[in-house]
């Protein structure tokens, strides 16, 4: 049976040549960078380097970038600490960010730190800069914290233009990057945020291990406690041979970036003609078929009301093939997609994310979208 993993947004596979880079540091220099004797200052010398590297494609200083278990801990870490460290009492964000966001201003909501004010979204899921002014107008010593491209419906926020707008008015600015870092460059010296985030699993890293760029003008206090590693950032040994991995991953992302964005766009632009020839009534959540303004690397298809919906995904993996779905939630009900209810997604349309890799071929959409027309009977 064929198998086909369109669920790249979710985890990617760890690349071949990540591997070989990391494996040494799993066998053979397997020292504590802590320690001062030779086992240790190999690793030491070889975390610097990790380092420089990902600051270098970033274009920004090594001593900004912290290591960390990967975005939800690195957004935690940005959160938290900095409406502890500067006073903050307000935080703007909208409905459509990752649980690590979510949750987290919910939980500093619930316990009186702050008040949260949550951005109006419009069906396609777009969010509105003047709002965002209008807010920091109000309340200019604000928290802001919205993503690049959203995990499920792939819409792009210009991060640029809003850590250009909390500059203006003297907010701090967090942006969650984990679905676009590596498919898109960044450029920390232009992009006036003072958090950013990115995990290397994401594009072709390993899992457990991702990083936090913190701006050296607003610094924060470790999250982690209980060591001085980081600079006295995070607590705990460094996973070593994970930060290996994930300079490695960054490294070839940044060389082939043209090439693979090339090659995955051309697969999703495919899959959207074949949905829409071949699924009567196939609709697109949020902007995520608008290939300029959306993440190249995820389609998120809304499908017509039908029986066989709730079983969609399992049928789908019964015929090998791996994706992710859901609805909006229905009335009085928290189960489902917080994302597909905050755009006023149809709750009895199915939604499958389609998420694509380099690996992704046209062949693999030919065969996923022959095995959806079996299983809706279109």
């Amino acid at each position: 049976m064929k198998q086909v993993y369109f669920d790249n947004a979710a985890t990617t596979p760890l690349d071949q040549a990540v591997f070989e880079e990391m494996k040494p540091y799993m066998l053979e220099h397997f020292g504590n960078p802590s320690s001062i004797h030779t086992h240790g200052r190999k690793a030491r010398v070889a975390i610097e380097k990790a380092r420089k590297s990902i600051a270098e494609l970033l274009n920004t200083s090594p001593s900004e970038i912290f290591f960390t278990s990967g975005g939800t801990e690195a957004d935690n870490t940005a959160i938290r600490n900095s409406v502890e460290q500067y006073g903050i009492h307000h935080i703007i964000t909208s409905p459509l960010e990752h649980h690590a966001v979510l949750h987290t201003v919910e939980m500093l909501e619930k316990t009186g730190k702050v008040k949260v004010s949550l951005l109006d979204v419009d069906e396609k899921g777009q969010i509105s800069l003047d709002q965002i002014t209008e807010f920091l107008k109000t309340e200019p010593n604000s928290l802001v914290t919205l993503m690049h491209a959203n995990n499920e419906i792939g819409n792009l926020n210009d991060i640029y233009e809003i850590a250009e707008l909390c500059q203006e008015y003297g907010a701090i600015f967090h942006t969650d990057t984990v679905q676009s870092m590596a498919h898109f460059k960044h450029d920390l010296q232009t992009m006036k945020a003072n958090f950013v985030v990115g995990s290397a699993h994401k594009f072709h890293g390993p899992k457990g291990i991702g990083f936090l760029y913190v701006n050296h003008e607003k610094p924060i206090p470790p999250f982690v406690i209980g060591g001085a590693q980081e600079r006295n950032m995070r607590g705990g040994t460094e996973n070593v041979y994970g930060i290996i991995g994930l300079a490695k991953a960054l490294e070839m992302a940044y060389e082939n970036q043209e090439s693979n964005s090339q090659q995955i766009r051309s697969v999703k632009s495919y899959m959207i003609d074949q949905l829409e020839e071949n699924i009567p009534g196939v609709q697109f959540n949020g902007l995520s078929a608008e290939m300029d303004k959306s993440l190249y690397t995820v389609l998120s298809a809304s499908l017509p009301p039908n029986d066989d919906n709730d079983m969609l995904l399992f049928n789908l993996d019964i015929n090998g093939i791996s994706v992710s779905g859901g609805s909006a939630c229905s009335s009085g009900s928290n189960i489902g997609s917080h994302v597909l209810t905050a755009i006023g997604s149809d709750p009895d349309r199915g939604a499958i994310r389609f998420s694509f890799s380099r690996h992704s071929t046209t062949d693999e959409v030919n065969y996923v979208v022959g095995k959806l027309k079996e299983i809706l009977k279109t």
